[in-house]
């Protein structure tokens, strides 16, 4: 009886030193600051940074928003938006402008940025973080959602990361949170509820030169959420990072290594099979890849041929999002994105 309790005290004693070695060598990140939600200084020709939302909504629509400064050849600096439903009323839609970088205002005091007020970022990412976007062309487009609720995202402490000459920065602002308002595509408006994450990166060369695959992918246990955004660069390094709550503390993960049916995953084509993600941790994330619910090609926010081809050019080829959802090994159900040429 004695030597069963001992052995017992000796157990609990090494899994709360493992524990503690585990959560020393563990990132936890730093906080954000005001100035890395606006815009940064463009110190490249080819500079390019974006804001991105993922939508996925309790009704079983999803939504996907982008606002991105990039160069584009023989028309220097633009501001691209678009916006995609998916499910919408068992239907998509996209949509896709350009616009002056003249048009992207930056309202510091206000917490504000806007192109135009068609297209508005407004407060602080977190709660009560508003988001806007509103067209015409190509049908009518309505987007205008509050963040109810979220969990406050943080930077790793290398979030400014050197790809081979290039140099890439990630800030996932919001990795999850509750939004509620309208979403509406000609006369049908659906007033609507669901989660979200945010993401925010700038990197000094076109995203499709940098990296051969980003792959973003949300998820939510009970109350703790799980997201991130990494990429696999043209020398095969991984960059990016995920966050991960656990009993209220927030960990940095960073991707060690990708496999696709037991191989090593290069990036070179989009994955045929299951893609699992090993952290520096040890832990694993499960996508289905080979089951997209959707695939886009971004060439279809650009009106007519040339517009397509000057695009196409630009960007090296024609970038694809594969889009879809799945249950990890733990039953989390995952969200996620995976895009590259």
């Amino acid at each position: 009886m004695r030597n069963s309790t001992l052995l017992k005290l000796q157990t609990a004693i090494f899994a709360f030193l493992c524990v503690g070695i585990s959560m020393a060598n563990a990132e936890t990140g730093k906080p954000f600051q005001k100035k890395d939600f606006f815009p940064h200084s463009a110190t490249t020709e080819k500079f390019n940074e974006s804001w991105s939302y993922q939508f996925i909504f309790d009704n079983g629509t999803k939504a996907y928003m982008n606002i991105a400064s990039l160069h584009i050849p023989a028309s220097g600096r633009k501001i691209g938006c678009d916006l995609s439903f998916w499910n919408f009323k068992g239907k998509s839609y996209s949509v896709g402008r350009q616009y002056p970088k003249e048009r992207l205002v930056t309202q510091k005091e206000k917490n504000r940025i806007t192109i135009k007020e068609e297209y508005i970022l407004e407060n602080l990412p977190g709660k009560g973080h508003r988001v806007f976007f509103r067209t015409s062309k190509n049908g009518d487009f309505l987007l205008d959602l509050t963040f109810a609720s979220a969990f406050q995202g943080i930077a790793s402490l290398n979030n400014t990361e050197k790809l081979g000459k290039e140099s890439y920065t990630q800030f996932l602002h919001i990795p999850y949170g509750r939004v509620s308002g309208i979403i509406a595509y000609n006369s049908d408006t659906l007033k609507i509820k669901g989660y979200a994450m945010m993401d925010h990166s700038y990197q000094t060369d076109q995203p499709t030169e940098i990296a051969k695959r980003i792959i973003t992918f949300s998820t939510r246990q009970g109350n703790t959420p799980f997201s991130g955004k990494i990429g696999i660069d043209k020398n095969n390094k991984l960059f990016g990072y995920a966050i991960k709550f656990s009993a209220g503390n927030k960990t940095i993960l960073k991707p060690a290594s990708l496999m696709v049916n037991g191989k090593a995953y290069t990036g070179d084509q989009f994955p045929t099979g299951t893609l699992e993600i090993v952290w520096d941790d040890n832990s694993k994330t499960l996508i289905q890849a080979n089951k997209p619910q959707q695939k886009f090609s971004l060439l279809n926010n650009f009106d007519g041929w040339l517009a397509k081809k000057a695009a196409k050019v630009m960007m090296g080829g024609e970038p694809f999002f594969y889009r879809g959802q799945n249950k990890d090994s733990e039953g989390r159900i995952i969200d996620w994105s995976i895009s590259g040429l």
